[in-house]
């Protein structure tokens, strides 16, 4: 098994001065269930080298098992240090496509065209394509087969809206992820605010929020074995 993280490279949120990036939780949580599992883990961004990492993310608030763990892994964080870049990987090469979260991805990842193209064409090969937290957002410009947008009448979930003005960020993102899967005809769902909330449409995985993404790489997983 071979599975491709796909991370941020954006690290600016909006224009209030301060950092963003992709959210340890998000990366670390996943990152060991795979690799416990005896999965092999090649991580990839546009800019390829290291991306960035939400500040935030990294209070103690958020801390977790997987986290800590992270914290204690120098080969992991290595290997984070040396990112490929997206334009040199082929879906070819993989079994499975995920995207960590943190709000870096809306500004850079929604719009790669590498990125749009590698969605495409794990979709078009029966691959799983996997996403959790903001990260869904790289979704929204993947086209189907038939030239529909890859997510419409597709079941998704994502970032809500009251979790984005919870954390006071309304009217600093680009778009409000609810709404905007909403607008390319996803199907979409939401569980309890910052609860784990993971939905499965075949081989599209998508998870809520943080506590969500462990779901969603056991889902991916599930596929793979």
């Amino acid at each position: 098994m071979k599975v491709l993280f796909v991370l941020t490279s954006h690290d600016q949120l909006g224009n209030t001065g301060e950092k963003t990036g992709f959210w340890i939780e998000e990366f670390a949580a996943p990152y060991y269930t795979f690799s416990d599992s005896g999965a092999q883990v090649v991580l990839a961004s546009p800019a390829g080298g290291q991306p960035p990492i939400d500040p935030k993310s990294a209070l103690p608030d958020f801390q977790t098992d997987s986290t800590r763990r992270f914290d204690n892994d120098e080969e992991l964080q290595a290997k984070l240090s040396t990112t490929i870049k997206l334009a040199e990987v082929s879906a070819d090469d993989f079994d499975a496509i995920f995207y960590p979260g943190g709000h870096g991805p809306l500004w850079d990842l929604t719009n790669d065209q590498h990125s749009i193209s590698l969605i495409e064409a794990f979709a078009t090969q029966g691959k799983p394509v996997s996403a959790v937290c903001h990260a869904p957002s790289v979704l929204l410009n993947a086209k189907s087969v038939s030239g529909e947008p890859f997510i419409n009448g597709r079941a998704v979930t994502g970032f809500t809206n009251t979790e984005e003005a919870a954390v006071a960020l309304t009217d600093v993102v680009p778009f409000l992820l609810e709404d905007a899967l909403v607008e390319k005809g996803g199907k979409y769902s939401k569980g309890e605010d910052w609860g784990p909330y993971c939905v499965k449409d075949d081989l599209l995985i998508t998870g809520q929020n943080p506590a969500s993404s462990q779901a969603v790489a056991e889902a991916v997983l599930s596929l793979l074995k």
